[in-house]
Parts: structure tokens; sequence; C-alpha cells
């Protein structure tokens, strides 16, 4: 099997910065696992790699889906392994570079995930539970249908707490089950996992000041754009960053309280998305402390 490098972590932990200066050095491109930055138009709030920071490399995967449209995890992997196929037919080496969990999973994991279609009347209605009745509600049910699933799952997570709703409601099946079920297919590549970890004070130190990057680059104006320019958001103004900015631009809450809940939120995020890699015993960890050249020797010396 052809050799595929991963490279996860929480947010600000430096995914970008090192997965490009690797790529650079031993002939590489990188295929995105984030799923927000696969979305035109929000640029700012993704932290989404720029062409200058690109430097040349080749990347796959960003700004290429309208806010609009609803992305699944199974179309990502169908993509990614288009793109990996293609990388290697060129002699390079595909790196896969990013922070959602459940992309990485997909292929790491050969996870098959079936593409229902989705009861939208069913949908309808969670939401509208979610906003008069609480969200916790519907956490609570998620937790009862499925509890493993859900031990990954922030109870502020509506998006997710809704597709393990609408999992069971279409299928009878848990999303647990599915997953078990889809993981028999094997793998097509072999994949190399690291993920970045610093000293917790450290990162969330990041985290703040990234956010108030963020708000003075403009996030709020990126956000009442979006607003204007497109109708409806079935994921997007989801994501951490922008539905707080909704929440500010719907004078539901401060400016100074909407800054504070960016951070915050982004402070769990990330440590969810460290727990989530940690459950891959076969992860290997690398200090985001030490320099780009440092981790990038130990990579190399892994692989």
């Amino acid at each position: 099997m052809k050799d595929v490098i991963v490279i996860g972590g929480p947010t600000a932990s430096g995914k970008s910065k090192l997965a490009i200066e690797l790529a650079k050095q031993i002939n590489g491109e990188i295929i995105s696992a984030d799923s927000m930055q696969i979305y035109k138009d929000m640029n700012v709030g993704t932290a989404k790699v720029t062409p200058e920071e690109m430097d040349g490399v080749k990347h796959y995967m960003i700004d290429f889906i309208s806010p609009e449209v609803r992305y699944s995890v199974s179309e990502y992997k169908k993509q990614a392994e288009k793109y990996i196929d293609e990388i290697l037919e060129k002699g390079k080496i595909p790196i896969i570079a990013g922070g959602t969990g459940l992309y990485i999973d997909s292929l790491i994991y050969g996870i098959e995930f079936q593409e229902e279609e989705f009861d939208e009347e069913y949908r309808k209605q969670l939401n509208t539970i979610a906003e008069k009745e609480g969200l916790e509600k519907l956490y609570q049910e998620a937790v009862k249908i499925d509890s493993i699933a859900m031990q990954k799952i922030s109870p502020n997570d509506q998006k997710r707490i809704i597709r393990v709703l609408e999992i069971f409601h279409k299928t009878g099946k848990t999303k647990t089950e599915q997953e078990i079920e889809s993981r028999k297919n094997g793998v097509k590549y072999n994949y190399h996992v690291f993920a970045i970890d610093m000293d917790r004070a450290v990162l969330y130190e990041r985290i703040n000041k990234r956010v108030d990057i963020m708000i003075n680059q403009g996030l709020i104006e990126e956000v009442k754009g979006i607003l204007e320019k497109y109708k409806e958001f079935p994921t997007a103004m989801q994501g951490l960053g922008y539905k707080e900015v909704v929440q500010y631009l719907n004078n539901e809450i401060s400016k100074d309280e909407m800054i504070e809940l960016i951070k915050k939120e982004s402070r769990h995020y990330a440590k969810r998305q460290l727990t989530w890699f940690r459950k891959n015993k076969e992860t290997i960890w690398i200090n985001g402390e030490k320099t780009v050249q440092e981790n990038i020797k130990i990579i190399m010396n892994k692989l």
C-alpha cells in the first residue's frame, strides 16, 4: 500500500504551517481535512490558509462548496481518496491536514458512511425543539439512543446531535452500529497519523489570540456579507465563530460576550479534538511547542 501522511490536532496548533513546510521538503501536496474550510466566502472565521501561506504547495478541498449546500462525510471520503490517487499518480506524497476527526477517521479506518436522504420535516421538528425547548432536551434523547457516539459530541453541537437522531430515525440503527459495520471493508492506503499536542495553557493562549486576530481581520463583516449573499445555511452558520457572531448581530449578546463566547467554545472544541485523536492508539504525538523543522525530523524518522 502507498504511504499517506496525516497531520491532525486541535485548532490553532500549527497544523497548516507544519504540513506546508513538510510538503515542500518531501514533494507533497495537501488535502484539507477541515469541515469549515470547504466553504466559499468563509475565510476569516475558519482561519483558511491563504495563497501566500500555501507558498506554492497545491491544496485540495478548500474553498469549493457554497454555504447553502449540505456536504456529507461520505462525499468528503470519495473526493479525498480521488485526490490521494491523483497525487500518488504524479509521484508525490499526499498529506492530509486538518482537525475534523470525522473526516480523518473516514479515511484511516475506511468508514463507508451511508448516503441517506433525510426527512426534512423531521429535521425541522428537531430544530424547532432546540429553539423552543432547548438543545439539552435533544442531547439527552441522543444519549439514550447512542451513548457511545455522544461521548465525542458536545452538548452545544446542534448539528451533530441532530445527525445522531436523524440516523436512528431513518435507519433504525445507531450511528455507532453503522460505523462498526462499515469498517469491515479495510483501507486503501498506509496511513501514518501524526497529531500535534502542546501545553494546554499555551494552546489556550494561542486560541485566544487567534480569535482577537479574527475580529480585527473582519469576522463580523464577513458574517454580515454571507448573510446578505446566501439564503440558507444548512450547516455553515452552525460553525464555531459564526453562530456566535449571528447571536451578536441578532442583539442576543454584546460584542464582548460574543468574543468571550467564541474563545470559550474554541477552547472546548480544542479539548474535544485532542480527546478524539487520542482514541486512535496508532497516533504519533508531536510537540507543537517545538520548531517546525524539529517536528519534520520526527515525522521523517517515523516514515
